[in-house]
């Protein structure tokens, strides 16, 4: 019988914005890097470019490619804008689907993020969450906690 372990604090956070980064996660998570640049540089128009920095950007903040890059929290797209040089945040609009799944790939590829699907990557997580259970007597939503963040 499945066993609910998570709060719904923790259910209505996972994998999206629950509100608007900190200073400091701002300047943690959505600083680009020489190397962001050079990726995000070479693509057309504005909203390619800051469509790609919205799925970089998220993607290590909240851990997963967001579904609709347009909906992230207003500050994150001034501080992305500002380093792009993009004068009009709202030029997001033109970002396709297409493109998104596009760019989504390339990050994977460029940056290292993997699925939990793929084959070695599931049996690790599941080799070191078993070392964790084993070895400590942390709860579920802990664990939880840990291997998504």
């Amino acid at each position: 019988m499945p066993v609910g372990f998570l709060t719904q604090e923790q259910r209505d956070g996972f994998g999206r914005y629950v509100d608007s980064p900190s200073r400091e996660e701002l300047e943690r998570y959505f600083h680009l890097s020489d190397e962001d640049r050079e990726a995000i540089q070479v693509l057309r128009g504005n909203h390619n470019r800051l469509g790609y920095a919205v799925l970089l950007t998220t993607v290590r903040f909240v851990g997963v490619l967001p579904d609709k890059p347009a909906a992230v929290p207003v500050e994150v797209l001034q501080v992305l804008c500002r380093q792009l040089a993009i004068p009009d945040p709202d030029c997001l609009q033109r970002y396709s689907d297409h493109r998104r799944w596009i760019h989504a790939t390339d990050i994977q590829n460029r940056f290292g993020y993997r699925h939990f699907t793929d084959p070695g990557i599931g049996f690790r997580l599941s080799r070191w969450l078993y070392a964790l259970c084993w070895t400590g007597t942390d709860r579920p939503g802990v664990l939880f906690e840990r291997a998504t963040s």
